[in-house]
């Protein structure tokens, strides 16, 4: 370990995990098994918590950046939230590494991006934080200057989280001024039944009209609101004036 507290390529899933579970709380981990519905026949039925926050989380991984691929799969295939939300981490740190100017055509940048997605189809992948935290700074960022035609599979899958990746990748495409996957995608899952996907395609929308264009958003509304389930339709909104976020919600259904 060098004086910055980073562990070398050496490092293995069970240090990780040992890191974790010194500044686990039982009492947190309860909580977290119920805001994250954990429970029979809720989205997340089955995951088991430790009780870490992210911030710990990230603090971390901080020390494992050099995790060898076959620990990272190790605690990507475990039972333990916190345990596959750090290897996600260290992969999109290890993702951005490769991708700084200096390595942008670093061939590793294929091999963790492939690696994320069988992860993903695994479903390994498998709660909205574990997705926020890692479709737009490897997924998209990958995708970005590539075709995307994978994006619109992933948003036809039966697989919740699989779809959820699709929407949330697109945000490192927003970053750039891009907006026309989300856009393409949002049409595309007006009629999705999960309230999970009608928060995270609202959020995209909101984040198109907040960082790209506001008229794209208008004019998307336009088009879609009365289709829109409310939360969608309310989290696309948000940053519009009370006048405009009262005529969409007005529009007939």
């Amino acid at each position: 370990m060098t004086d910055a507290g980073r562990v070398s390529g050496s490092a293995t899933a069970a240090e990780v995990r040992a890191a974790l579970s010194a500044i686990a709380d039982p009492e947190r981990a309860t909580g977290a098994a119920r805001y994250f519905q954990t429970e029979q026949g809720q989205y997340a039925e089955g995951d088991v918590f430790i009780g870490v926050t992210v911030p710990q989380t990230r603090a971390v991984v901080t020390r494992f950046a050099t995790l060898p691929m076959h620990e990272i799969d190790l605690l990507l295939a475990g039972p333990v939230h916190e345990h596959r939300l750090a290897a996600l981490l260290i992969l999109v740190a290890q993702f951005a590494r490769a991708s700084a100017p200096r390595t942008r055509d670093d061939p590793r940048r294929r091999v963790l991006a492939e690696f994320y997605l069988a992860q993903l189809r695994a479903g390994r992948v498998n709660n909205w934080d574990l997705v926020d935290s890692s479709a737009p700074g490897l997924l998209g960022e990958y995708l970005f200057d590539r075709p995307r035609g994978l994006l619109a599979e992933l948003a036809a899958s039966e697989v919740l989280w699989q779809r959820r990746v699709a929407v949330i990748a697109t945000s490192a495409f927003i970053r750039r001024g891009d907006a026309t996957t989300t856009l393409d995608l949002a049409a595309r899952l007006l009629g999705d039944p999960e309230p999970l996907m009608h928060k995270a395609v609202g959020w995209m929308l909101r984040e198109v009209g907040a960082r790209v264009d506001r008229d794209l958003l208008l004019g998307f509304l336009d088009l879609h609101a009365g289709r829109m389930p409310r939360t969608m339709l309310s989290y696309a909104i948000e940053h519009l004036s009370s006048e405009l976020r009262a005529h969409y919600r007005g529009l007939p259904r």
